[in-house]
């Protein structure tokens, strides 16, 4: 091999794979060797150097030098190709593997290249991360293409590759992104002392400053909430609660718990509980939907933080007396010593150190060992009664969602039986509505009917007055004169009253005359002219 071809080889991989050139080195090594050993033999010792300034190789066999040239010869290239690529391989493997270990918990961007069976698969700049459906916030969603910030949560190595797994749901994603938007934080002028979270729903976060003229809750918030606004898109709208961090848990367990105002806070340091006394109107703001608040406000704050009111406390104090006072060896003045201590049920009892209750009680180890075997059975007695009580409440439950069910039915039913009378009396309605309406429209063809009919006899009957009618003749045109041609005298009106008579042996005269008018006016088109009583046949 040309010295001068290995250096270049070891340089080019160096920058192309970002490896370090001493371990490119090695890996040539490593492959000639493997490459000389399947020659000369597995059981043959062999070791091979190549000079990191000038290239140059050099090995021996069994103690005996190889030649370059025997080197050449006998070392199978294709083999030692092949491994070297390996073990570049492998180097490339672990400076990816290096460089991500140490991004874990830190905030990376990428694009969403697939997406498979819910696992978002997001290219990162030089390898391929996944995003398991369980490390993506609830009820979010992402396209093909968008790019998304997460956090680096495990990185594993895979044969020669590199698995990177992110995630949005763990509290870091939360803390880098207020880095990110907070110079303050950024700076270290704030610090996060802690943060508690659900990822989708509610985050709580305590922040300190180390310059009192610097409003840490303020501060992250921003001028009308810009800051937080941005913070809160990211987190698909998650819900974030700033309270400002104290070394002193009587102020940051009231904190923790805002909105909700406390009264009074009973830290128990044996147990690590506090007991947070509230308002019976402040109750369930404490508490929160399904207790998200008192849980977050417990990660918070690292106690077990119990809430409850003024009167439920005095209740609990009295019935933890006079229990744990029913328990052999127990003094009363002993009782109310566990009492004062925060120990209110036997399941805290059960779990007490025997040196401190020795301490408490002035007892020997014997008797602390019965106290803390019979408080154990009383616990587990009262576990007993409350599952079966709960089991009890789970039937009642039952059975009334059972017969809610049942009456929901009964009444679905009664619903549609009166549905189907209704119906049943509006079809009724309509048939009856119907009828009277064909009823009205019969009438009304009859009566239509008639009075056709009438007309029509009507008709017919003036027509056949007009038939019986004597129609005028030629001779009635010439009227009777006097000498002077003129009518006159009595004589004269009475011949134009009285119509002449028609000639004999013409159409005009008799029955058989009248209807041969009759038929020749009605072929005409035209009526029989009637004379009227004042008419004169002259003005006919």
């Amino acid at each position: 091999m040309d010295p001068n071809e290995v250096l270049r080889l070891v340089d080019t991989i160096h920058r192309d794979k970002n490896i370090d050139k001493s371990v490119v080195f090695e890996g040539i090594e490593a492959a000639l060797v493997s490459a000389a050993k399947k020659h000369f033999g597995e059981d043959e010792e062999i070791e091979i150097t190549i000079n990191r300034e000038d290239g140059s190789i050099t090995g021996t066999h069994n103690g005996q030098p190889l030649e370059p040239d025997q080197m050449t010869e006998r070392i199978g290239a294709q083999m030692a190709k092949q491994v070297m690529i390996q073990k570049i391989r492998e180097a490339e493997r672990d400076t990816l593997y290096e460089e991500y270990e140490e991004q874990i918990g830190q905030l990376v961007t990428g694009v969403i290249q697939r997406y498979e069976g819910g696992t978002g698969y997001v290219a990162l700049p030089n390898t391929e991360a996944i995003l398991p459906r369980g490390e993506q916030i609830p009820g979010e969603t992402h396209h093909v293409n968008e790019r998304i910030r997460a956090t680096v949560y495990e990185v594993k190595k895979l044969g020669s590759r590199v698995r990177v797994i992110l995630s949005r749901t763990k509290p870091h994603l939360v803390q880098r992104l207020f880095e990110q938007e907070i110079p303050e934080i950024a700076e270290g002028v704030i610090e996060i002392r802690a943060i508690a979270r659900e990822p989708g729903y509610r985050s709580k976060i305590a922040v300190w400053s180390s310059d009192q003229r610097i409003d840490c809750v303020g501060a992250c918030v921003g001028v009308r909430g810009n800051r937080i606004k941005n913070i809160v898109d990211e987190l698909a709208n998650e819900r974030i609660d700033i309270v400002r961090y104290s070394d002193d848990m009587l102020v940051l367990v009231p904190n923790a718990l805002q909105p909700a105002e406390v009264e009074e806070v009973i830290l128990c340091q044996m147990l690590g509980r506090a007991i947070v006394l509230v308002r019976e109107d402040q109750l369930s703001l404490a508490i929160g939907r399904r207790g998200q608040n008192v849980r977050l406000g417990s990660k918070l704050c690292g106690w077990d933080i119990e809430i409850m009111t003024r009167e439920e406390l005095d209740e609990q104090i009295e019935q933890a007396v006079v229990g744990f006072a029913s328990l052999e060896g127990v003094s009363d003045e002993l009782a109310e010593r566990l009492v004062g201590e925060g120990f209110l049920s036997y399941d805290d009892l059960s779990v007490i150190e025997p040196d401190d209750l020795m301490e408490m009680g002035g007892l020997t180890e014997e008797q602390v060992d019965q106290i803390v075997t019979r408080a154990e059975a009383k616990a587990e007695e009262a576990e007993r009664r409350a599952g079966e009580q709960r089991r009890i409440q789970r039937e009642q439950d039952r059975l009334a969602a059972q017969a809610e069910k049942e009456a929901e039915a009964t009444e679905t039913a009664e619903v549609a039986e009166a549905t189907e009378v209704a119906e049943a009396t509006e079809a009724t309605e309509a048939t009856e509505t119907a009828e009277t309406a064909e009823t009205a429209e019969v009438a009304e063809a009859v009566e239509a009917v008639e009075v056709a009919e009438a007309t029509e006899v009507a008709e017919a009957t003036e027509v056949a007055e007009a038939a019986e009618q004597p129609a005028p003749s030629a001779a009635d045109d010439e009227l009777p004169s006097g000498e002077s041609g003129a009518p006159g005298g009595e004589d004269a009106e009475a011949e134009v009253a009285r119509p002449a008579d028609p000639p004999i042996g013409s159409n005009g005269g008799g029955e058989q005359g009248e209807a041969d008018v009759s038929k020749a006016m009605a072929e005409q088109g035209r009526e029989p002219e009637r004379l009227s009583p004042d008419a004169s046949p002259a003005e006919g």
